[in-house]
């Protein structure tokens, strides 16, 4: 049967059209006629199986996050330092896996990736649910398990960089917030479900709490497989993060978004531990709250930067997080409860917006430089990955400040000095001049 190269016909959905292995070879998004006709559906569905996808891939990459305060609970003797190398190596792992994720997606096709990185969570799963039945097992042992965690990380890169090729630039702004969105409602979604899974009559049963994602990890896969799309157009150039290495605006977009991404994975992944060592006779059941008003305020970052400037809201979003910090000191000198997790929640919030607002700075920084759109992408690329670096940085800064001082309060100021330095950063090189001029 003859292939329609046509624009308007490109979809699977036109008669004719659909090669084995469901890849498509002509996709525009930009032409009205095709978004309209079959576009449209097509890139909605794939982008409605790729949240699910990258849903569990977060979910996985905070496994450990719930996980850890259990341990002491179901056997385990660790020391506070080795429960925090649990909770940060994920982040560490997932870091670095993010660059290499961003190119399997033009290398194998995003359906195809999607189905290969669904069934690569299995592998982190499979292995918490064997060694948190067995106290005996070593540290070593346990740390490197939960670097497997650092799978689910990965996720995000290949499903934005997929998610990416599939809309017109009028709409993928919205799009990849969505799917950012979803994503991080992952970490959410298993720090409240864990809790509850793992309770049984007798005890604990932290097995489940690995087990729980299997079916879910197939049924991506499964759903991948059958309804999702590779584009042949989608191309990736390693020239793109070389151009964006060379440019000084990506490392300071890098440094910032640690600040935001990096303080929002860190803060999610030590926040149960935090309420377990600081607050025990709270016990885990808010430790959820943090994850979710972080991913729920990230799309209301984009928002607002929409209108009143991405730098302007990322200032902000880090005078606010200095001032959650600053929140979260006082509730521990005062031990109060109530103080601590509403500090914690502005934080988190704050964080998420920030999230939202550097994303939407990317594009108009590059474009007010005179840099290329490809440098705008190998940005995006290396900012996320090292942004994650931030969740591992953060649960090490509070097992440093714990193992000197027997607090985390000295590691909360340092996290108040750098969000102040951050901010002025930002204000003196996007909340002036000609960035100033366009809103960046």
């Amino acid at each position: 049967m003859a292939v329609e190269t046509t624009p308007t016909t490109t979809a699977p959905e036109a008669a004719g059209t659909a090669r084995r292995g469901r890849w498509i070879d002509v996709w525009d998004p930009e032409d009205a006629g095709f978004w309209a006709a079959t576009g449209r559906r097509v890139a909605r569905r794939n982008l409605a199986l790729s949240v699910f996808a990258e849903f569990l891939g977060f979910s996985v990459w905070a496994l450990w996050s719930i996980v850890v305060p259990q341990l002491p609970a179901a056997g385990f003797d660790l020391s506070a330092d080795q429960l925090f190398w649990l909770v940060s190596v994920p982040a560490l792992v997932g870091a670095l896996l993010r660059i290499p994720y961003t190119f399997a997606v033009p290398l194998f096709g995003g359906r195809n990736w999607t189905v290969v990185s669904a069934l690569l969570l299995l592998v982190p799963a499979t292995a918490l649910a064997v060694v948190v039945q067995h106290p005996g097992t070593s540290f070593g042992v346990l740390l490197a398990v939960a670097a497997l965690a650092g799978f689910g990380g990965g996720n995000f890169a290949s499903s934005m960089a997929n998610i990416s090729f599939f809309f017109p630039a009028r709409e993928k702004g919205a799009a990849l917030g969505l799917n950012a969105a979803g994503g991080n409602l992952g970490t959410a979604a298993v720090q409240l479900a864990v809790p509850i899974v793992i309770v049984t009559g007798s005890g604990l049963a932290l097995d489940r709490a690995g087990l729980m994602v299997v079916p879910l990890a197939l049924l991506a896969a499964v759903l991948a497989w059958r309804f999702m799309d590779n584009l042949a157009t989608a191309k990736s150039d390693p020239r793109t993060f070389a151009a964006a290495a060379r440019h000084p605006h990506t490392w300071v977009i890098s440094a910032v978004y640690i600040g935001t991404f990096g303080s929002f994975m860190g803060y999610a992944g030590a926040f149960p531990t935090l309420l377990t060592k600081t607050f025990p006779e709270a016990g885990l059941r808010l430790a959820f709250l943090g994850a979710l008003v972080g991913s729920l305020a990230r799309p209301l970052g984009g928002v607002l930067a929409d209108r009143v400037g991405g730098a302007r809201v990322t200032v902000a979003s880090f005078a606010v997080m200095a001032a959650g910090a600053v929140g979260a000191v006082g509730a521990l000198r005062a031990h109060e409860f109530a103080l601590f997790l509403g500090s914690f929640l502005v934080l988190f919030v704050a964080t998420g917006v920030g999230n939202g607002a550097v994303y939407r700075m990317i594009p108009a920084v590059f474009r007010v430089t005179g840099a290329d759109a490809g440098a705008a992408a190998g940005c995006i690329g290396i900012a996320g990955a090292v942004g994650a670096l931030g969740g591992f940085l953060v649960p090490r800064g509070f097992a440093v400040s714990t193992t000197a001082a027997g607090s985390i309060v000295p590691a909360l100021l340092v996290f108040v000095g750098v969000y102040v330095l951050l901010g002025a950063v930002t204000w003196a090189v996007y909340g002036r001049g000609r960035m100033a001029a366009v809103r960046v």
